[in-house]
């Protein structure tokens, strides 16, 4: 566990050395960064990776049916 540990700690240290000592602009640019990304997953979520299989059915006993059937019959559609 030691020798897991170490490795972890050492880069961790590493890491946190070298914001503690990042000039502001370069702080900043990590903050715009983080943001950006932010926002980017958020939009991703909301507008790409809705919940199909909630809006669609109603309860567990019906989405695991569909599931089941789609990886087991994939050529029929159910619209």
């Amino acid at each position: 566990m030691r020798r897991i540990l170490k490795p972890l700690a050492s880069l961790s240290g590493f890491y946190i050395d070298g914001f503690r000592n990042m000039s502001s602009w370069g702080r900043k640019v990590w903050i715009i960064i983080v943001i950006k990304l932010f926002l980017i997953f958020l939009i991703l979520r909301i507008f790409f990776f809705q919940d199909f299989l909630k809006k669609r059915f109603g309860n567990d006993e019906e989405r695991s049916k569909y599931v089941l059937d789609q990886l087991t019959n994939p050529t029929v559609t159910h619209d």
